[in-house]
């Protein structure tokens, strides 16, 4: 933290919380850079609180980020998972012949992107009680001031929302039904067959390119459709996996990646892709290598 002194013993006590505090923001937010904004958040109140009034830090702490959280979640100001903008660190992408990041996630047992799927069809308080009780074990007694509710409220709440995720569990081919989707419209589009793209493609998709002169979108499936070239281009690239998401890796005869796209599917229809082409960008993420 800037300007903060080394020997300061409430920055040091911080420090000693910031990787708890950052996993409770990311896994209730989905979002790294949302995550360290609220941190540093909480950093700022801190530093402007009269820390002889703090019994328990670590319990203080977790309701001041739990709060900004959850004025974040109801705010909607979460930023989307797979974007490609500066914050390269929210993007993960594994080969497709690896276990994916949603193939790792058990319910109850950790939060993955998966699971960040399910919460964000919660309501802010329940997506809250769920995340700090299930996934941190916290107990009700505390989750109940930071929602503004009783303790048995809470754990209603937690309740609820278990049985919400588990219900909107996907079925577990729904990935390979989502990749079938992509591969449609990657043979579409390299092989120029128009009315094949307009079949896989929702009427509103969104396709969102992005270069070394900037950034470009492209609404609507008749428009995406004559603009596939990008993503035709990248079908004989490796599939892989961006944020839980179908995607394909190119990369050039030299190794170098030469794209990246990440499609989101939706009741068999691709409903948004977004490409990312810009070669000095692509050299500074951590891609896999092609087996």
């Amino acid at each position: 933290m800037a300007g903060t002194q080394p020997a300061d013993p409430i920055a040091e006590a911080f420090e000693s919380h910031r990787d708890r505090l950052r996993a409770v923001a990311h896994r209730v937010l989905g979002s790294h850079a949302d995550a360290e904004d609220v941190v540093q958040e909480a950093w700022l109140r801190l530093s402007r609180q009269d820390t002889d009034t703090i019994d328990n830090l670590a319990g203080w702490l977790t309701t001041v980020v739990g709060r900004i959280s959850l004025d974040v979640l109801r705010s909607g100001r979460i930023r989307p998972e797979v974007s490609f903008d500066d914050q390269s660190a929210d993007v993960t992408v594994t080969l497709d012949d690896t276990p994916a990041p949603d193939d790792l996630v058990a319910l109850g047992d950790s939060v993955g992107l998966a699971l960040l799927t399910v919460l964000d069809s919660l309501r802010p308080d329940e997506r809250l009680a769920f995340v700090l009780h299930d996934v941190f074990a916290v107990p009700f007694a505390e989750i109940g001031p930071i929602l503004g509710k009783s303790a048995n409220a809470s754990k209603m709440l937690a309740s609820r929302a278990r049985r919400k995720a588990q219900a909107a569990q996907q079925p577990a081919n729904a990935p390979r039904q989502r990749r079938e989707v992509v591969q449609a419209f990657l043979a579409a589009a390299r092989d120029g067959r128009f009315e094949h793209l307009l079949e896989v493609l929702h009427p509103d998709v969104k396709f969102t390119v992005h270069t070394a002169s900037g950034t470009f979108v492209t609404l609507g499936a008749t428009e995406v459709a004559t603009r596939a070239r990008v993503a035709g281009s990248a079908a004989r690239g490796h599939q892989v996996t961006v944020n839980g998401r179908p995607g394909v890796l190119s990369r050039g005869k030299d190794g170098a990646p030469l794209s990246l796209l990440a499609f989101t599917v939706a009741d068999g229809r691709i409903t948004g892709i977004t490409a990312l082409v810009d070669p000095a960008r692509l050299a500074l993420m951590d891609l896999p290598d092609p087996v």
